[in-house]
């Protein structure tokens, strides 16, 4: 059985992670705000207004800013799958690598070539060429976004391939499959529009800064209103797309489900943990209970995960020793089979006598929905941080109320007009800026964290992905990364509060 350089595997993962989540400080606000300029480009268009074209003017240029330097986290993050994660890339390169493709040449053609018309067309080309640009860079940056989480979605649940044992590699063999797979759409819609609200929440803030510096009201005003509007639905629609997102997570990785709400034993009609604090030490078989304390919803969870409130969730330690009444397997026996998987697959490529051969391959068939369990090293490796999984998921969604209620307050009083009297309020809507950052970096630790130890689920771990380097290069250029990526933030949020503070512009026709 191969042995793996643990520390190599900890060291290559928090990287990616550093990277991950510096790139995802930029990405939220380049989706959203990029629509919320189109929107305001378009209101200029028709009106002819040149108090729009400010307005458009302004928030166009924090795009830009914040646009620039989220392309260059980006393109390391890319680089990373071939530099720390070979082995990763090498097996799945064929489907993972085809979105990944189509984002350079499609979706960031898109977006590249327009943004230079959308920043400098202003007299060059027409009114409405121009107008479009707008539109077009905002559609571009979603489509990014778009095949990145379809490639995202496929390791959460991998469809529409099948593996190769000549070239030990996973091939695509329905490439719809991938794409409108229920987890990447669910993964897509849930994402995007919980960056709509973050952008929401960035012009909400900034606006409600002018409005109690008494500086430049009636564009602040009108960005708020646009913010609200575009917020308060991409709120409720993350709340909804969030609801499929669990249904999806606890069908296809129901050990996260189990690790989203603390829950070690299974049982019909489970309750959803509204507010809870874990025991502290808590292992999986041990005899401590789940929690300190937990506000409950009466089985909600059974709704939210099989929409039956009598349904059995499975727990942590029905997927760890297997529960025969529900026909789980225990993860033992699931080890067992992927040792013989992984035997068989090198006693077929090895072997020179063709029934051997024939043999092996029978075998390797029959034990491959297992394939990945060969790799583990034991039963606990097989168990997420649960506390980091269920802290940051309650947290997020928590956090997903609160704003709901913060958009429909702001919209209320924007449409009395009455917005700029409340203080109490615009301040809490500056706080909202750092909360939905924090919420969307949540969110994805949820849906990373919670599906370890797996790359692909099921099929590869985290410690059989990676590339065969020193840990001390990893850890070099981990902290290299740390510096760059930290001095790019502060940069950023200079420039940004530099353009803050200078306001917009006033046109003159």
């Amino acid at each position: 059985m191969e042995t793996f350089d643990i520390s190599l595997v900890d060291w290559s993962r928090a990287q990616f992670a550093l990277t991950a989540i510096y790139h995802w400080i930029f990405v939220p606000l380049t989706l959203g705000l990029s629509f919320i300029v189109a929107f305001m480009h378009t209101i200029y268009y028709k009106t002819g207004s040149l108090k729009w074209k400010s307005t458009t003017k302004f928030w166009m240029k924090l795009f830009g800013i914040n646009f620039a330097i989220g392309v260059a986290t980006g393109i390391i993050l890319e680089f990373e799958f071939g530099t720390n994660w070979s082995n990763y890339s090498w097996i799945v390169g064929d489907i993972f690598g085809a979105p990944l493709a189509i984002e350079g040449i499609l979706a960031f053609f898109i977006e590249s070539t327009f943004i230079a018309v959308m920043f400098f067309g202003w007299t060059r080309v027409s009114k409405k060429f121009h107008m479009l640009s707008s539109w077009f860079v905002a559609i571009g940056s979603n489509l990014s976004a778009l095949w990145i989480l379809v490639a995202n979605a496929w390791m959460q649940n991998p469809v529409g391939m099948q593996f190769n044992p000549d070239t030990a590699r996973n091939e695509m063999m329905n490439f719809w499959e991938v794409i409108f797979s229920p987890t990447a759409v669910h993964k897509f819609l849930h994402t995007i529009t919980s960056s709509y609200v973050l952008a929401s929440f960035f012009v909400i803030g900034v606006s409600a800064w002018f409005l109690l510096k008494g500086r430049h009201l009636e564009f602040a005003k009108r960005s708020i209103l646009i913010a609200a509007v575009f917020g308060l639905l991409s709120s409720l629609f993350t709340a909804y797309s969030g609801d499929g997102s669990a249904y999806d997570v606890a069908q296809t990785q129901p050990m996260k489900f189990a690790a989203m709400e603390g829950l070690y034993d299974g049982k019909e009609g489970v309750d959803l943990i509204a507010v809870g604090m874990l025991t502290p030490g808590k292992k999986f078989n041990d005899t401590k209970d789940d929690f300190v304390f937990a506000l409950k919803i009466p089985k909600m969870a059974s709704i939210l995960a099989f929409r039956n409130a009598n349904a059995f969730v499975p727990g942590i330690n029905d997927l760890v020793n297997g529960n025969k009444k529900y026909k789980i397997p225990a993860l033992e026996n699931r080890i067992l089979n992927g040792k013989t998987a992984i035997a068989a697959l090198r006693d077929y490529k090895t072997a020179k006598i063709s029934i051997r051969k024939k043999q092996a391959l029978e075998k390797f068939r029959l034990n491959y929905k297992d394939f990945g369990y060969g790799y583990l090293p034991d039963k606990d490796s097989a168990i997420p941080n649960v506390p980091l999984t269920f802290y940051s998921f309650h947290i997020m969604v928590g956090l997903g109320f609160l704003f709901i209620m913060v958009f429909a307050l702001i919209l209320f009083y924007s449409l009395k007009q009455t917005l700029d009297k409340k203080h109490l309020l615009l301040k809490l809507s500056i706080l909202m800026i750092p909360l939905a950052y924090i919420s969307s970096e949540l969110g994805w630790i949820v849906a990373e964290v919670g599906r370890q130890p797996w790359t692909i689920q099921d099929l590869l771990p985290t410690m059989a992905s990676t590339s065969h380097l020193s840990t001390s290069s990893v850890q070099i250029t981990f902290w290299l990364f740390a510096i760059l990526f930290t001095v790019l933030l502060i940069a950023e949020i200079k420039i940004l509060l530099h353009q803050i503070k200078l306001g917009p512009k006033e046109e003159r026709s």
